[in-house]
């Protein structure tokens, strides 16, 4: 499997991935982006069977690539890892095709639970 990882911050793109091993979600493919634009070019390119992505970051955001992907025609399972936990941003992600949102600070177990849903 192969699994896309967007966050502006590179420290925050080692702790998913770190995480995703201590959930058991180790092995996996892993493709990093800076920003929601870089993700968007790499589904295209990579084809990854999952997308992690921050919510808040330059040049496109999450929730703006999550839309451009589907509006694209682009069926692959996205989630978000944020900071943003709010009722209103987990309602919007789920009416925008996004298959969960893991608000920071995660835990390994958060990670497992998400990721049973997509896997």
């Amino acid at each position: 499997m192969k699994i896309l990882i967007a966050d502006d911050s590179r420290v925050m793109r080692q702790i998913v991935i770190r995480t995703l091993r201590q959930a058991g979600h180790g092995g996996h493919e892993i493709v990093e982006a800076e920003n929601g634009r870089e993700a968007l070019e790499l589904v295209h390119t990579e084809a990854p069977d999952l997308v992690l992505s921050d919510w808040n970051m330059p040049e496109m955001n999450g929730i703006d690539c999550l839309a451009a992907l589907r509006a694209a025609g682009s069926t692959v399972a996205f989630g978000f890892v944020t900071s943003e936990g709010s009722d209103e941003m987990r309602q919007r992600a789920d009416a925008a095709g996004a298959a969960f949102l893991i608000a920071k600070p995660f835990t390994p177990e958060a990670f497992d639970d998400a990721l049973r849903s997509v896997l």
